[in-house]
């Protein structure tokens, strides 16, 4: 079985408090983004695109078997890095996992006040996207 939500963070948290400074954070979320994976253009529509966030990004969701299957795309480097980081943590879960799950319990990894206020907003963004999938595929409408 899969790892937690709560693993999954814990295990990234390590990974950040290796690092003193918050360039070196940010740094480490950089390098994440080069893992970053890209969304076919018929999957970059109105539908998928992450309103709010600062750069444009698209959010695409797939409920399969019970599942949550989600795939995105930014286009910024800080973009590329957070939405590797957090379709780690939200990919492939199921949707009653993912609506118990606390979003401020992402404040423990010591990266979210690193963000300047417009990439909170875009953090606010993605999470409601990730939400609103999740509700659709518990509900039988994704």
């Amino acid at each position: 079985m899969a790892e937690s939500i709560e693993a999954t963070i814990a295990r990234y948290k390590e990974d950040f408090d290796l690092f003193e400074t918050p360039e070196q954070k940010i740094e480490y979320i950089f390098d994440l983004g080069k893992r970053h994976t890209t969304l076919p253009a018929e999957l970059k529509n109105d539908d998928t695109f992450i309103k709010g966030c600062a750069s444009p990004a698209w959010l695409a969701a797939e409920c399969k078997e019970g599942r949550l299957h989600l795939r995105g795309e930014g286009t910024s480097e800080m973009a590329k890095g957070m939405l590797t980081l957090l379709l780690d943590i939200f990919n492939d879960r199921s949707p009653d996992e993912i609506l118990k799950f606390d979003p401020a319990k992402l404040q423990e990894l010591g990266i979210v006040e690193l963000l300047s206020p417009v990439r909170q907003q875009s953090l606010e963004a993605f999470l409601k996207k990730v939400y609103d999938y999740a509700k659709a595929c518990k509900e039988g409408r994704l």
